[in-house]
């Protein structure tokens, strides 16, 4: 035994009680302990401070309850939470804590603290490379750049884990990270057996932190995925990091903001809620070494997507993919509404000559949108507007192009090229 381990085992543990145990929150007094800090309460629990009052804490738990009583021991744990990181993760599924869970034994990986600054304004290096995804209406109408922040917003059903498991597969980052928060315990097999595959995974790290689960153990899950995304990009790594969903983290805070004693504001969103997504999307992002592209889906409630997570979250990130409920019950997937969906780096990241044919084609389809009424009931006279007639006459090409099986990927080259012919198609549109 080292001097180290020696060292460690002779320090002294600071011991207190449980005082109060409502609703998500446990009142501990008697330790000496700041807020982030892990304690250990009762038989095992871990917990993490999140607010301090006077000589008590208050705690939210990162496993279950039952059983904790008023006058439980409470022990101070090794500092503040720390999680595996590197090369050896690929493959593997792990808890919000950074746990393996896929029953192949321990990681051996370094663990490193899970809080991380994220790169200065100044020391980030700016979004020039495009990031190829493999679906055609992403890498022609909405490219994305290497450490770009995009949204993913949706209803519920509408095919968001698909579209994530397409470009896990697909993307030309060296690796994936991917942050399944708050899901149902039954879809997380499907997403990493049927979505994701055994080709998705090898090249991806899964956290999960299901829907029962507490909720600092959800927010933390969160906070881990991102963690280990930044050690990928400290190695000059370029890696994609997909959380599902964020609206699920920012739901997970509000309970432990209520927990702590914060006043409900927006719709029962506490005003610690939205600096802590602020925080958590900031830490994406490029800087001098590699990158990390963040895709981060958002469930719009009841399809509204000005809700106020949508609303913040729309404001930070650099752009948006929405994707449509009338677009997946008609069969059409990916079902991304392309007029409605926007990449704010899209002019650094394609050609001029790329743009042009990208703004061609949503040039017809929003020409065809606005006759779309006039087309169904067959009063639209043919050569009345030359884009609506583009629209009608390839009909069925535009629709081959936007539309991709799950398990086809597409090169950019050959998407562009697809794209010049189907432009090629329209004729003279101006």
């Amino acid at each position: 035994m080292g001097w180290s381990a020696v060292l460690e085992a002779a320090r002294p543990v600071h011991t207190g009680t449980v005082s109060r145990v409502v609703g998500l929150g446990v009142d501990v007094r008697g330790v000496d302990a700041a807020v982030g800090d892990l304690l250990t309460l009762g038989d095992g629990v871990p917990a993490e401070v999140v607010a301090a009052e006077g000589a008590t804490l208050r705690c939210m738990p990162l496993g279950r309850t039952d059983g904790l009583r008023v006058g439980d021991p409470v022990a101070s744990a090794s500092g503040r939470l720390r999680v595996p990181t590197g090369r050896a993760l690929l493959g593997r599924v792990l808890d919000g804590l950074g746990r393996p869970i896929d029953g192949r034994g321990p990681v051996r990986a370094a663990a490193v603290p899970l809080d991380h600054e994220p790169p200065s304004a100044m020391g980030r290096e700016r979004i020039t490379e495009p990031l190829v995804t493999g679906v055609r209406a992403i890498d022609t109408l909405t490219p994305l750049g290497r450490g770009q922040r995009m949204g993913l917003f949706a209803g519920s059903g509408v095919g968001k884990s698909s579209l994530l498991s397409m470009i896990a597969r697909g993307s030309s980052a060296a690796a994936n990270v991917i942050a399944l928060v708050g899901e149902r315990g039954r879809e997380v097999r499907e997403f990493l057996e049927d979505d994701l595959g055994p080709e998705g995974l090898a090249r991806s790290v899964v956290v999960v932190s299901t829907s029962d689960q507490p909720a600092m153990a959800r927010l933390r899950a969160a906070s881990t995925a991102t963690r280990i995304a930044e050690a990928f990009r400290d190695d000059g790594d370029d890696v994609v990091l997909m959380m599902d969903s964020l609206t699920r983290v920012a739901m997970a805070q509000r309970e432990i903001g209520l927990a702590a004693g914060e006043p409900p504001a927006t719709r029962g969103y506490p005003p610690s809620t939205f600096p802590v997504l602020a925080r958590l999307l900031e830490r994406a992002g490029t800087d001098r070494r590699g990158s990390i592209t963040g895709i981060y889906t958002v469930l719009v409630e009841g399809d509204d997507h000005n809700e106020p997570v949508a609303d913040t979250v729309r404001s930070i990130l650099d752009g948006h993919l929405v994707l449509d409920r009338s677009l997946a019950v008609t069969g059409h997937h990916p079902a991304i509404d392309v007029l409605g969906s926007v990449s704010r780096l899209a002019g650094k990241v394609a050609t001029a000559e790329q743009r042009r044919l990208a703004t061609a084609l949503r040039t017809v389809l929003a020409a065809r949108d606005e006759a779309r009424d006039l087309i169904a009931i067959g009063a639209y006279q043919p050569g009345a507007n030359r884009r609506v007639d583009a629209a009608v006459s390839t009909e069925s090409a535009i629709a081959g192009f936007l539309r991709q099986d799950l398990d086809e990927r597409t090169p950019a080259e050959e998407s562009w090229r697809r794209l010049h012919d189907l432009v090629a198609a329209f004729g003279d549109i101006s």
